[in-house]
């Protein structure tokens, strides 16, 4: 019998969930998550138990009996900095995810994939493949400006990684020999500088710094910040939603959609399109700083994610950096097949499976 994996992608506003079987996707739906649904739950880790009956209701409906999986893949979550690759979920694992680093969606899919397991009866692997914590960064990278603060490295590692390693493919060259900036524009915006197979620098896209995206600020004026956090205006969770869940185009324009955004720039909305395309203006600068931090030698840089869809954003920022090496745009995501394919690399013994400790 074949070897069956199920890889799970829990986002901001959706679910995600593909069913593989001789290394063909036989399944994949894509659950959108109504915001007014979403807010109905007062913290991310209070959409569990909601999350888990729509996977296993969606099973359900597909005839995947859970019982015949072999093997979990899952992207997330925010857990203690690691090294990248793949590592076998457990109970260290799933203690600190108990009480993560950070309330995110990503930190749900390793526990339902926890749940099923249990749930199954059967002896089912589940991995974690390159989550958002990852941390790679050169100790160079992490002083900030304050001994009390040090930068940290999360970011969509394995959107990154992935694309990266398909970059270098297309150029007829191996990941761990090339010099690459990415780019990966959605709900929160990461640029990578990776070199040579490492992603030596990177923006905490979570709740740090960096460009703004759709729904984080990014990096903000400090002082300008400490004086609205003791202006008595806004409660500590008022002030870290205005950062990430509620900042950025969100915060300028009532929206997050980017659809939305481009229609009313059509129609002639000059506000919508300063903040939309100033959005683009962080994301270059951005770029540019990494290329300072690979010296100057970039054999390309890769605009990745949702956004890279919109030919407003990518030109943008194409002007901009456009001196600085070769442009590829890779739109979307492909990190359910990226899942599936490490899942089967582990399931042949082809990748090692690090332990969380």
């Amino acid at each position: 019998m074949s070897d069956l994996i199920l890889c799970l992608k829990t986002a901001v506003k959706s679910t995600k969930l593909s069913v593989h079987s001789n290394r063909e996707q036989i399944f994949l739906n894509i659950i959108k998550h109504p915001r007014e649904k979403l807010a109905e739950f007062s913290s991310v880790m209070d959409q569990l138990e909601f999350r888990k009956e729509i996977v296993l209701n969606e099973l359900k409906k597909a005839d995947v009996d859970i019982s015949k999986i072999t093997l979990i893949a899952c992207k997330g979550g925010v857990i203690k900095p690691m090294d990248g690759g793949v590592y076998e979920v457990n109970e260290a694992m799933l203690n600190d995810l108990s009480r993560p680093m950070a309330d995110h969606e990503s930190n749900l899919g390793v526990l339902i994939a926890s749940a099923i397991v249990g749930q199954s009866g059967s002896q089912i692997q589940a991995i974690v493949v390159e989550p958002p914590s990852v941390d790679e960064m050169d100790d160079i990278a992490k002083i900030s400006g304050i001994p009390d603060i040090s930068r940290k490295s999360i970011l969509h590692t394995l959107s990154q990684r992935t694309v990266a390693k398909s970059f270098a493919a297309a150029i007829g060259k191996e990941y761990e020999t090339v010099n690459v900036i990415v780019a990966h524009l959605g709900i929160g915006i990461t640029i990578g500088a990776h070199r040579q197979g490492k992603i030596v620098d990177v923006n905490n896209g979570l709740a740090g710094d960096g460009a703004m995206s759709p729904q984080r600020s990014g990096s903000l004026p400090v002082g300008q910040l400490i004086r609205l956090c003791y202006s008595g205006k806004f409660t500590k969770e008022e002030m870290i939603r205005k950062v990430c869940g509620n900042g950025g185009l969100r915060a300028y324009l009532g929206t997050s959609d980017a659809l939305t955004i481009e229609k009313r720039i059509a129609e002639g909305d000059q506000k919508a399109e300063l903040v939309y395309r100033a959005m683009a203006y962080q994301v270059a600068k951005e770029i540019a700083s990494m290329s300072a931090v690979l010296m100057g030698e970039v054999d390309g840089i890769v605009l990745t994610g949702g956004l890279a869809y919109s030919r407003i954003i990518v030109d943008e920022i194409s002007q901009r950096v456009k001196h600085l090496g070769q442009i590829a745009v890779y739109p979307g995501e492909n990190e359910m097949q990226a899942l599936a394919q490490s899942g089967y690399m582990v399931l042949r013994n082809e990748i090692d499976v690090k332990v969380y400790s």
